[in-house]
Order: structure tokens, then C-alpha cells, then sequence
């Protein structure tokens, strides 16, 4: 057939998510590529693979799964080519195809990249943002090399690198009384209501934290946004909980808002770097590893968390 494995990706993109709109949005390309590589598709098979839903999405035919099926198949030889090929060349490719947990984008992604281009050279940068399911989707599919998330929920690859401990902390807005105290209990938090970045995953980890109570806090506004998060606690709906704080050129917070750390023993969720390369990583994800986690034990814990400075030294994993 005269597809490529892009396109095989797009048409099986729509088919996991259901939706032309929604693939387009997950893979950050237009609709109009997406839609000529469906027609392309079923012309080469001379049967249609979705049927279109006014306002609904699309719905597979069974023709439209049969194909879906040998495009996996298609893709997954494909990603294990690319990983057996990748050790075997020291160039850095000339696109760095990284997916992040959407928050990340804002708060230390640009500041971390622009280390890895003065370190490698000139590389277009190609990031994708995502919640914890949609980047460990995108890995598996190939669509990038590197996944940079926390170990919450389930990871679906071993081939992950830790690179730090990011305990959980409050956010309160500077005329509540608990912003006075220099850390804060979560039965304290639970009387405030709750501020929740409200990303499949996320979500539940943030919730479950308060399960160590009788009761947990009420959610009085949902965003998938860390930065409405915060606009949201400075404008008085009530508290938050979040782990990563802003780092470098990261937008401060502002003087409306304090971050506390929580004095309950929580397990803290670590940063990892998930790959699909296993121990055979190509150079490139070997430099970008390490220069990822230079540029965290460089900032430090007192900069990218909060938490009790006894508490510090044990955040930073070794490799």
C-alpha cells in the first residue's frame, strides 16, 4: 500500500480516540491531513474504515478494524526497527521528539531543553503535552522517544530512568489564616475547598492523598490547567495541592498565593524519563538523560519542590 507509517498513525490515532477533531488535537497536526489519510486508506483497501457521526465523531467499520489491526502490527515493527537501529548511528537526530506531562510545558521544559540544545547543537524540538495516559499512548505508538512523568498510576514500560522525588504541597491564597504556619496538616486542608488539577491519574493521586482522613476536602472547581490552578486559589475558590513548583523563568506566583509544605508522611511521586529502548538506548537518549538529570540536582530540591529542608536531601535519586 502507498502509506506511510505517519499515516498509518493518523488513521489509527482516529481509531483509538474516535474522533478526527481529537486525533488532530493529540497528534498536533490539522484535520485536513488526518482526512487525506484516511481517503488514501480506503482507497488503497476500496472500503470505507469509518463511518462519519454529524457531531458525534466517526464510528469503525468492521473493514475500517481489520485494517486498524495490521496497521499496529505495522507500526510496532516499525517502533522496534527504529529502537534496533538506534545504537548503531552516534548522531543526535535533527528532531527531539519528547512528550511531557502538560504542567511541565510551562514550568521547567524550555529552561531544560535550552540545555540540551548547548550541549548537542542545533536540534528542532518537537514537544508533545499530554496527560499521564496520553504520553505513555504516544510512547508505545512511537509518536515520541522520550516521555518525561511521574510514577503515578500505571507505567507501561520497565525502561524508565528516576530522576527525583517531588513531594506533594499546598497552595493557599495569602489571606488564609494557614499561610501563616511555615507547613500545614492535611486535616487543616481538608476544612479549605479544593482547587484540583483534574488530569486522568492526576486526579485520583491528588484525592487519594486525603484518603488517610475521615472525609475528603470538597471540589469546588475542576481545571486541567496548572496555571488556572493557581489564578483559581489567588482568586479565592479555595486551596490546592500540586507537587512541581515553577521553576527559573517559569511565571512566579504572585503575591496572592504561598505554597506550604505538608507535614502528613506522604510518599512522595518521583520524576521519570520512560523509554520503549530498554538498556540498547541510542546516544541521544543517553545524553538527554543525563543532561536532565544534571539539571535537576543543579536547581536542586529547595527550587523544584516543597517540602521541610530535612526532608531535602533525600528527593534526589542517583543514578
Amino acid at each position: 500500500m502507498n502509506l506511510t507509517i505517519r499515516q498509518l498513525r493518523y488513521v489509527s490515532e482516529v481509531a483509538r480516540l474516535g474522533s478526527v477533531q481529537a486525533a488532530s488535537k493529540a497528534l498536533y497536526i490539522s484535520q485536513s491531513s488526518i482526512l487525506a489519510a484516511i481517503a488514501l486508506a480506503e482507497g488503497e483497501m476500496g472500503a470505507r474504515i469509518f463511518d462519519r457521526r454529524p457531531a458525534r465523531g466517526v464510528q469503525i467499520t468492521p473493514a475500517g478494524e481489520r485494517f486498524v489491526s495490521a496497521a499496529r502490527v505495522m507500526l510496532s515493527a516499525a517502533n522496534e526497527f527504529n529502537r534496533a537501529i538506534g545504537d548503531l548511528s552516534d548522531r543526535v537526530p535533527k528532531v527531539l521528539r519528547i512528550g511531557c506531562f502538560e504542567p511541565f510545558g510551562a514550568l521547567f521544559m524550555p529552561e531544560m531543553l535550552r540545555s540540551y540544545v548547548d550541549n548537542v547543537g542545533d536540534v528542532e524540538i518537537d514537544l508533545l503535552e499530554g496527560d499521564q495516559v496520553q504520553l505513555q499512548a504516544w510512547l508505545a505508538e512511537g509518536l515520541i522517544d522520550l516521555a518525561i512523568l511521574y510514577d503515578i498510576g500505571p507505567i507501561h514500560t520497565d525502561s524508565v530512568t528516576r530522576i527525583c522525588r517531588v513531594p506533594a504541597h499546598a497552595v493557599l491564597h495569602a489571606d488564609d489564616p494557614l499561610a501563616g504556619r511555615d507547613a500545614v496538616w492535611l486535616s487543616d486542608l481538608a476544612t479549605r475547598p479544593l482547587v484540583l488539577l483534574d488530569m486522568p491519574q492526576t486526579a485520583t493521586y491528588l484525592l487519594t492523598l486525603f484518603d488517610v482522613l475521615a472525609k475528603r476536602p470538597e471540589v469546588r472547581f475542576h481545571t486541567r490547567s496548572y496555571e488556572t490552578v493557581r489564578s483559581a486559589v489567588a482568586s479565592g475558590f479555595g486551596m490546592s495541592v500540586l507537587n512541581m513548583r515553577p521553576i527559573g523563568r517559569a511565571t512566579s506566583d504572585g503575591a496572592a498565593i504561598v505554597r506550604r509544605p505538608i507535614l502528613d508522611d506522604l510518599p512522595p511521586p518521583t520524576l521519570i524519563v520512560a523509554d520503549m529502548y530498554g538498556a540498547a538506548k541510542p546516544l541521544f537518549v543517553r545524553i538527554f538523560i543525563e543532561i536532565f538529570r544534571r539539571f535537576f540536582h543543579a536547581i536542586g530540591p529547595s527550587v523544584f519542590s516543597v517540602t521541610q529542608p530535612a526532608k531535602e536531601p533525600y528527593l534526589l535519586v542517583e543514578s
